[in-house]
């Protein structure tokens, strides 16, 4: 895969559909947490079929980027920039910037700190102020677990590392989440655990991009009412209602509709 290189560390990314033109219907698609790029997979092919030149990031800790064992180096904030320099790095001047959990929290980041390279958001499942206190009830174990348990987790890493990855898109993406390093990725639940989860939504509401939000319903984390409260703090926003939390990870679908339809409005 290709990378580029920021302050001195590895990030990788790949592209598929439309390339011809560096800002020819370009979208950066941002993967959940802990998650490598490839569970976008499907998503990025579904609207590479629809004309779209799709761009998929590991940010750093995740995929195949590089996976510095300390917490300073990750946060939202440090995320999106790592999203610009992407930006930068392809000559592209601006994009549509979208994500899943974690990527849509690093959309709005992205959006709040480079606006002008910001075409439009797409953002499923933001974690926000009323996920927080599940947040930290489900990530704090995770962090004391893989800091201190490294020795049997690194030895597990170490044999899922060697299973082929021939097998269905999402099993692959399980032994990729399995096979990592355990220091590396409680470095990165450290870091967002102490960090903000989202700009304030004094500054959201300053974001004016056009937005498709996707939320649903019995899910802790991605409450819908956090997507319900971000459709009414963002002031060009439109809501969709998920099904369940599976029905986007299938697609082509009623969702990966919506969002093609929605880029062909942002790029018209």
């Amino acid at each position: 895969m290709p990378t580029f290189n920021l302050d001195g560390f590895k990030i990788s990314y790949e592209q598929r559909g439309r390339r011809q033109g560096a800002a020819e219907r370009p979208i950066v698609l941002i993967h959940g947490l802990l998650l490598p790029r490839n569970h976008h997979y499907l998503l990025a092919d579904a609207l590479a079929d629809r004309g779209n030149r799709v761009i998929l990031i590991d940010l750093l800790g995740h995929g195949a980027s590089d996976r510095p064992p300390h917490s300073r180096y990750y946060s939202m904030e440090i995320f999106a920039r790592q999203v610009v320099a992407l930006l930068d790095h392809l000559d592209v001047p601006e994009a549509v910037i979208g994500g899943t959990s974690l990527g849509a929290n690093v959309t709005l980041e992205v959006a709040a700190y480079a606006p002008s390279r910001t075409k439009a958001m797409f953002i499923e499942m933001p974690v926000l102020e009323r996920a927080a206190p599940a947040a930290a009830t489900i990530f704090l174990p995770l962090v004391i677990a893989f800091a201190e348990a490294t020795g049997p987790i690194r030895f597990g890493a170490g044999l899922v590392r060697r299973i082929p990855r021939n097998f269905s898109l999402y099993v692959n993406v399980l032994l990729d989440v399995l096979s990592a390093d355990p220091l590396a990725s409680a470095a990165v639940l450290h870091g967002l655990l102490t960090g903000r989860l989202a700009p304030h939504p004094d500054e959201r509401s300053k974001l004016d991009q056009p937005t498709l939000i996707i939320g649903h319903d019995r899910d802790i984390l991605h409450p819908f009412s956090d997507a319900r409260a971000l459709a009414r703090e963002l002031p060009n926003a439109e809501l969709v209602h998920a099904n369940s939390f599976f029905e986007l990870r299938f697609p082509p679908n009623r969702l990966s509709d919506a969002i093609a339809d929605f880029l062909d409005e942002v790029w018209l």
